[in-house]
């Protein structure tokens, strides 16, 4: 009983205690992007990052995604369960049963989502500048996400995503209720040494915490 009502309360207060507080933005540092629907997070970093040689195209073995967007500027990256994902095709939230096995460890993917611009920033997206260090990091966290095949390229799960410019590719780990959709957003950015939160299994938790390093680069 102890270690539940323990458990409970690192999700509940984990959300609000900063990890890596003393983050400040780069100044013409490299920009990424920190977006919600509300219920998930997504990292948006750019497509082609000639700073760090990042070519997130370079990673895919589709040549028809290659060929498809390289005029595009962004690209999005979140780690998911793997029915919830697929469950929501069409637009409909993910069935009843869906949702509870979801709760204990089971298969992932990747969403890819390819911006034309970058998000515009609001309510549901937070713009960030990164050292060339930090965004390194980040990079490297995204791509042991993925399960590649033998040449180390992302494999793709299903041919089609959500809409024309979004796939779904083969990812390592195990989804479960303690290690969320957000919960690898939030571990992402906390292990690139950008303020997130201890614990951040809900969209709302993540996006708090990079709000906060906004307001702290007003306040200065």
């Amino acid at each position: 009983m102890q270690a539940v009502v323990a458990l409970l309360v690192l999700l509940l207060t984990g959300s609000v205690v900063p990890v890596n507080r003393g983050f400040r933005q780069t100044p013409g540092g490299i920009p990424v992007y920190v977006v919600s629907n509300g219920l998930h997070t997504d990292l948006v970093v750019p497509l082609r990052e000639p700073r760090t040689h990042t070519d997130w195209l370079a990673h895919v073995a589709d040549s028809a995604i290659k060929q498809q967007f390289t005029s595009y500027q962004y690209v999005a990256f979140g780690w998911g369960n793997e029915g919830f994902y697929l469950d929501s095709y069409g637009g409909h939230f993910p069935r009843v049963g869906t949702a509870l096995r979801a709760l204990l460890p089971s298969a992932t993917l990747m969403h890819v989502d390819f911006y034309r611009t970058p998000p515009r920033t609001g309510e549901r997206a937070v713009a960030l500048h990164v050292s060339p260090a930090q965004y390194q990091r980040l990079v490297h966290i995204i791509e042991q996400s993925f399960q590649p095949d033998s040449a180390g390229r992302f494999v793709l799960r299903n041919g089609t995503g959500y809409t024309s410019e979004d796939f779904f590719f083969r990812a390592r780990g195990r989804y479960h209720a303690l290690r969320t959709c957000n919960d690898w957003t939030n571990s992402a950015l906390r292990w690139a040494g950008i303020r997130a939160a201890l614990k951040a299994p809900f969209a709302p938790a993540v996006m708090y915490q990079v709000r906060q390093i906004q307001q702290d680069t007003v306040d200065r």
